[in-house]
């Protein structure tokens, strides 16, 4: 096969991501972004029991071994370096509070697409914008990523307040291009640039050091 000699370099080395363990993350005081774990699977099964994840991520888990082999991908997405999940977890009890994660990554271009849930418990008090704040800080200044993306229906406010609240500038709609239990949804796009200013969540994160 012809090789064709490229212009520039990959934003992130391959096996920059594989080659490391994955590191836990704290979210402040508040909670920790952590590798998942098989003992992970009863409450992965619990926290797709509730309907609003259900709705937003069209997915649902009927057995403690099926969500084991989601973990299981999940697990795997590291060491092939195209997707980095993390439990989002209570720092003293390990109690469950949500997942979030990078997918799609793109070592070429530096780039990933964030989703995020949290369980009914852990909403209401700001927690999901702080988790999406700290991994994108790490993903930028640690990882080395350039751009990262997330994308919600135009139907799911809460979702838009987080990527918003995140620092993640509202880029455009995306027509009938991601398809729910309902039928296809407009998707809103927001992205956050390595270059961007911080986020108020971060300033006001930095503001109390």
């Amino acid at each position: 096969m012809l090789h064709m000699p490229t212009l520039t370099t990959p934003a992130i080395a391959s096996g920059c991501l594989g080659g490391m363990d994955q590191p836990s993350i704290h979210v402040g005081t508040s909670a920790i972004l952590r590798p998942w774990t098989y003992d992970d699977a009863p409450a992965v099964v619990e926290a797709f029991r509730d309907p609003s994840i259900q709705r937003w991520h069209v997915r649902r888990a009927d057995s403690i071994d099926e969500a084991r082999n989601w973990l299981t991908q999940w697990r795997d997405g590291w060491a092939s370096e195209s997707e980095c999940h993390w439990a989002i977890a209570a720092p003293e009890t390990n109690e469950l509070l949500g997942r979030i994660a990078a997918k799609g990554v793109n070592l070429w271009d530096g780039t990933a697409e964030l989703a995020y849930w949290m369980t009914p418990a852990a909403r209401g008090r700001g927690l999901c914008t702080q988790a999406v704040t700290t991994l994108s800080d790490w993903a930028f200044r640690d990882a080395g990523f350039h751009r990262l993306e997330l994308e919600h229906s135009i139907h799911n406010p809460r979702s838009c307040r987080v990527a918003t609240k995140a620092g993640f500038s509202e880029e455009g709609v995306r027509r009938g291009s991601a398809r729910h239990a309902d039928g296809w949804h407009d998707m809103h796009v927001h992205a956050r640039l390595r270059s961007d200013q911080p986020s108020a969540t971060t300033r006001a994160a930095r503001a109390s050091v």
